[in-house]
């Protein structure tokens, strides 16, 4: 037979195995899409389960079409169906990485609009805002109108965290609803607009009262701005119906977050969060804070008295705050006991108030008293081994006292 006449009885052959692959590879695409546009719909009803289902069979038909036709022009199609599919599970580890190789931003339509989507929120969910703003700033111009708004309010978000908050602004123009509502409301708190961000509070907590949500939400400004946030706090502290745990502890919180830029107002919200929660663990956190400060204040062991009483209240309590109490006033007690028993004829007396004064500085934080302590050590035995440590400790609490003390270091 003529090598020409058995090329052209193979060739049908050969044509049928074409055909019967590519049939297989459009089967196997064509179920994939379908299964999506199927849990797309399972999702919009409110059928979460089903969808779910639906989702993890989209990722079996694409991994199916990747392994049975590696060199596939549609191999990108069927890895971006997958990595949505991924995302829309909330498996973003694994979502990013099919997500990221295919060229999403180039492709057109519902699908490559939808993987950017689903690539930007996962990067946000994985703390990369950067990456997050690339992917939703090819959606922002969507023809799609859900596609385009979904977009505009998750770059917001990721704007935001960037901390250009007046860029996030500008992104949510012209939005409404509550999301959009919310997120604005960040975007001002991290502006610093504080009377604005109060004028949009009770808008939003018309839509949303839930005390987790906004113990979220003065969190999240409270990162930016302290300032707005802690008028936050005042402003839903005014509604009637928060309970004083509640305000006791988004005060005590409150308190903690202002440490840094203004102690005075600092002081104030821990002796509002005490008063307004007693019996609460807010509340007892809160008279802790205020007992530290009065012992960071303390110069003398006979100011230490009714500051041993104050623990005994809190370590009474069995609340949050007593092991901490308990514990504290144990040392205070030692302190005292140790600087009481150390006069001049006490056995090892300098280093029972060398070891006392360690104690007040690094354990009662009580820096004054400590320098008063190792003060003692010195005047009360200057000869004694532990004297040159003590003077060498307390001339840095007290550089004063230890640079008329420094001839005794020559």
């Amino acid at each position: 037979m003529s090598r020409a006449r058995l090329l052209a009885r193979l060739a049908p052959a050969a044509l049928g195995v074409m055909l019967l692959g590519g049939c297989v590879y459009y089967n196997g695409m064509y179920n994939a899409k379908r299964l999506a546009g199927s849990a797309r719909k399972a999702e919009r009803e409110g059928r979460t389960f089903e969808a779910n289902n639906l989702w993890g069979q989209v990722i079996t038909r694409a991994e199916s079409v990747v392994v049975r036709h590696p060199r596939s022009k549609y191999v990108e199609e069927a890895m971006t169906l997958k990595g949505i599919a991924l995302a829309r599970l909330g498996q973003c580890p694994d979502a990013v990485v099919p997500l990221a190789r295919v060229s999403v931003f180039d492709a057109r339509g519902e699908t490559g609009e939808e993987a950017a989507l689903a690539l930007g929120r996962c990067q946000l969910e994985l703390g990369d805002p950067v990456a997050a703003d690339l992917a939703f700033s090819h959606v922002v111009e969507s023809a799609d109108p859900v596609r385009r708004r979904d977009a505009r309010l998750h770059r917001a978000r990721a704007l935001r965290q960037l901390g250009r908050p007046d860029q996030a602004l500008l992104a949510l123009e012209g939005l409404s609803g509550p999301k959009a509502s919310e997120e604005r409301l960040l975007s001002l708190g991290a502006a610093g607009r504080q009377a604005d961000a109060l004028a949009l509070t009770d808008s939003v907590l018309a839509v949303n009262d839930s005390v987790r949500h906004w113990d979220s939400v003065i969190t999240i400004v409270g990162r930016h701005s302290p300032a707005t946030a802690s008028a936050l706090v005042d402003h839903l502290g005014s509604r009637a119906n928060v309970a004083a745990e509640i305000r006791a502890r988004r005060l005590y919180q409150d308190g903690e977050r202002l440490q840094a830029s203004d102690s005075i107002r600092a002081l104030d919200r821990f002796r509002r969060a005490a008063r307004v929660g007693i019996g609460t663990d807010p509340g007892d956190r809160a008279s802790l804070q205020l007992v530290r400060r009065s012992l960071a204040r303390t110069r003398t062991v006979a100011e230490l008295s009714p500051v041993a009483d104050s623990l005994a209240q809190l370590a009474a309590g069995g609340r949050s705050a007593a092991q901490e109490a308990k514990a504290l006033r144990q040392i205070l007690i030692a302190v005292r006991a140790a600087a009481d028993s150390s006069g001049t004829m006490a056995e090892q007396g300098d280093l029972r108030l060398f070891l006392a004064a360690e104690s007040a500085r690094d354990s009662l934080l009580a820096p004054a008293l400590a320098a008063e302590l190792f003060r003692q050590v010195v005047e009360t035995w200057p000869d004694a081994p532990y004297a040159p440590k003590a003077l060498l400790a307390g001339r840095v609490l007290d550089p004063e006292w230890g640079e008329a003390m420094r001839p005794l270091l020559e």
